[in-house]
């Protein structure tokens, strides 16, 4: 069958790297890709805003099955339409996706449900959540509602801070997504990602992963879409694992039925693990961005009949197989992000930085100009690699990016350090 891949950042060069070894898979199309996609899958530009393109599109190349990487497709229900004109999509529906599209909606359904969170309160008026956070001690937690890149969530570690971030929401800088704010308590404990594929009954649990937000070493600076993660997350032993199922995410898949909006996709839950136990900080509709790349570097089975199978409805007859090793990953990101990266730089060394059978260079914001490989976005690379322990494969990692020339570029030097403690502790 022919496939359509939704999307052109680091997760769907790891998507596309694992679908292209498919074997039922024909032809792999990305729209828009990158210049390692390209390597792989056929890219082409189609204006995925534009749902009745998107049908023609798949028509005229006998697409069959159409995989949606990005959340902000999801929300504006591209997987419905597509599935209105009969052609299977890996993806949650519009109203399924409100899991992403809406902290609102999400702390709703938690105390609804009884799903362990932090405590919340909804504001879409600035002098009232200002008098809120005035009231509330720090540090304090600012989520803009809506969908914005991993950059509308402020941790504000005074009342300055706290009603700055307020202000930047209501003042339109995250547009829509900031026209309503949630304002809630600080979790202490350990964070952690926790993934699953649901078919709407059946729920495969996937793997953990452990990410850095925080956009320079010792978790400093201000949050970004992620900076590097590694896979397992150590934190989430069996044990842990089972509360997480029992306690938030068969809760969720339930209440998501019962609401008559059922989930179908992979539902990747952020967590903090603290004394209590598991708390949900917030739920994305999609594989992450960076812990998609470790997530398939670890995966042995085809995903392909996975992803078949969650909308199919027939997950209950699938199992999948996961390399022990660990897997970890660094972003290269251009300066200036978060803000406005450096775009135009050359990147030379890719091909001998990922000679090591154990490293894969995950493309997320580049393109091809002739022979030359350029920086086009923020996050631009995924260095990702294997190895027995945390701190070999963090090792490999950084060996590659010490091959790679790229004057714009800058990366977190301490990607996996918790892990790399436990192990030293071993």
């Amino acid at each position: 069958m022919n496939v359509l891949l939704i999307g052109g950042g680091g997760r769907e060069h790891a998507l596309a790297f694992s679908i292209s070894s498919s074997k039922r898979v024909g032809r792999l199309f990305c729209s828009p890709g990158n210049a390692g996609i390209a390597k792989i899958a056929h890219c082409v530009n189609i204006d995925t805003s534009n749902h009745a393109a998107v049908i023609d599109f798949c028509k005229i190349s006998d697409i069959t099955f159409v995989v949606i990487g990005p959340e902000g497709e999801l929300v504006a229900g591209l997987s419905d339409t597509l599935s209105a004109h009969g052609i299977k999509c890996f993806g949650p529906s519009k109203a399924a996706s409100q899991l992403e599209g809406s902290k609102a909606f999400v702390k709703d359904l938690c105390a609804s449900a009884r799903i362990p969170t932090a405590a919340y309160e909804r504001f879409s008026e600035e002098a009232a959540a200002l008098s809120y956070v005035a009231s509330q001690p720090t540090p304090i937690v600012i989520k803009a509602n809506g969908l914005a890149s991993g950059k509308g969530v402020v941790i504000a570690q005074t009342h300055e801070e706290a009603r700055a971030a307020v202000r930047d929401c209501f003042s339109g800088r995250f547009g829509e997504a900031g026209r309503e704010l949630i304002i809630e308590e600080f979790l202490e404990g350990e964070e952690a990602s926790f993934f699953v594929l649901t078919d709407g009954q059946t729920i495969l649990p996937l793997t953990s992963a452990q990410d850095y937000k925080r956009v320079f070493d010792g978790d400093k600076g201000p949050n970004t879409g992620g900076m590097g993660a590694y896979c397992p997350a150590p934190v989430m032993t069996s044990a842990m694992t089972e509360r997480v199922m029992s306690e938030i995410i068969e809760p969720t898949i339930k209440a998501m039925t019962k609401r008559g909006t059922p989930y179908k996709g992979v539902l990747y839950a952020g967590l903090m693990i603290g004394e209590e136990g598991p708390k949900l900080i917030e739920y994305n509709v999609r594989f992450g961005d960076p812990e998609c790349q470790v997530l398939v570097m670890r995966l042995r089975s085809d995903l392909v009949p996975a992803m078949l199978a969650c909308v199919d409805g027939t997950l209950e007859r699938v199992s999948l197989m996961w390399r022990e090793d660990v897997s970890l990953t660094v972003v290269m990101a251009a300066k200036g992000y978060p803000g406005t990266p450096a775009k135009g730089g050359v990147i030379r060394g890719l091909i001998e930085a990922g000679d090591d059978p154990q490293v894969e260079i995950f493309h997320a914001g580049t393109k091809k100009e002739g022979d030359r490989i350029i920086a086009n976005g923020g996050r631009v690379l995924n260095v990702t690699a294997r190895g027995k322990t945390v701190g070999e494969a963090r090792e490999r990692a950084y060996k590659a990016i010490d091959k790679i020339n790229w004057s714009d570029g800058f990366y977190r030097t301490d990607i996996g350090w918790r892990a790399i403690k436990r192990e030293g502790k071993a």
